[in-house]
């Protein structure tokens, strides 16, 4: 089988793009559904875009050590700089990228804050406080928003609505991912909110109170719900929608992790079916 694979190097466009619209199809189903609303020549870069998001935010399951991660993030950082300059790496997300900016030219920098995003924080506690939660949604998830917004040809109309709404589902998957988190010694929590409900460092990661738990998940959730609020008080021209469909989700997530009974195993995930239905709903309203 190895021995028939045609080398990196010499994958052509067509079949980059499709690997990375196959790593999305896996990986994150959300975006995935939600960019089949969008218009059929914007599929491939939007795939791109979030194959790319993939690789980046997965160096924390991958790199355990800090200085690992690092290395990682610096060649994606390298990788970033080729495709801006139409040299990319022998990866198909940089493939992808280089793509992205020949057809869309979307801002560099918002593709910078997504990788500092992703920069080692300590595992016991990465956010010192809700405040800081909120600055790293911000980045990852409403940047990635962002630039899927300017692929759509509509980034100055829509960045206040990318910002709330990145950050509203950003929150939501920080939450859903507190059990993967917590299973590699992190916990994803502001440590502000762990120690106003009086949970030391040395117990964040057994939490026998879980009632103590689930009230500092619920202050992030209603935070999250708070930007969706703001989000859905805007308006987001049709073209848009594709960018913005993942937070029609928030309110499912959130629910479910609400009657969780133990914050620390449960696994939040919704089926296919009621993705597909979610985001159907939303796309057909026209709002989210």
């Amino acid at each position: 089988m190895g021995g028939s694979r045609r080398p990196l190097h010499a994958m052509t466009l067509e079949e980059a793009l499709a690997l990375c619209e196959a790593t999305v199809r896996s990986s994150d189903p959300d975006r995935y559904f939600a960019t089949l609303f969008a218009p059929s020549d914007k599929r491939p870069l939007l795939y791109a875009l979030y194959a790319f998001n993939h690789e980046v935010a997965r160096i924390a399951d991958v790199a355990r050590e800090p200085v690992m991660a690092e290395i990682r993030l610096q060649w994606w950082r390298e990788a970033l700089e080729g495709a801006c300059e139409g040299r990319p790496r022998a990866h198909p997300a940089s493939i992808g990228l280089a793509e992205i900016f020949a057809c869309a030219s979307p801002p560099r920098e918002l593709f910078e804050r997504l990788i500092d995003a992703r920069a080692p924080e300590p595992a016991s506690a990465p956010f010192a406080d809700l405040e800081a939660l909120d600055v790293y949604a911000d980045a990852s998830s409403a940047s990635l928003m962002r630039i899927a917004a300017h692929i759509l040809d509509m980034w100055a109309e829509v960045d206040a609505l990318a910002q709330e709404a990145g950050m509203a589902y950003g929150l939501a998957r920080v939450l859903r991912a507190i059990p993967q988190c917590v299973a590699r010694g992190r916990m994803p929590l502001p440590a502000d909110l762990l120690a106003a409900e009086g949970l030391p460092v040395a117990e964040m990661f057994s939490a026998r109170d879980r009632a103590a738990l689930k009230c500092a998940i619920a202050r992030v959730a209603d935070v999250a719900q708070t930007h969706l609020a703001r989000a859905r008080k805007m308006q987001f021209p049709r073209e848009t929608r594709a960018a913005f469909l993942p937070a029609a989700l928030v309110p499912t997530y959130l629910s479910q992790i609400a009657r969780s009974s133990d914050p620390l195993r449960d696994r939040h995930d919704i089926s296919q079916l009621r993705r597909q239905l979610v985001l159907l709903r939303s796309a057909l309203l026209g709002r989210l």
